[in-house]
């Protein structure tokens, strides 16, 4: 069984509702804002891990031509 089969909509309804008592209305917007950054860090340090992998790969063929060619 997969995880929405086992969740209805009466489920994540009364879910929603549980964090909307702890939290807040007030709250939670701000909650959601931070989760976004988060997310969008996450995601620009992965694309800045590939464009650094991508800068060591292109000096590793470099430095080869170059011991290579000598």
């Amino acid at each position: 069984m997969t995880l929405l089969g086992i969740i209805g909509t009466q489920e994540i309804i009364f879910i929603l509702i549980i964090v909307l008592v702890l939290f807040g209305a007030k709250k939670i917007p701000e909650l959601m804002r931070g989760l976004g950054k988060g997310v969008k860090e996450f995601k620009d340090g992965m694309n800045g891990l590939e464009t650094d992998k991508n800068t060591e790969t292109e000096k590793k063929t470099t430095e080869q031509k170059t011991t290579s060619e000598n």
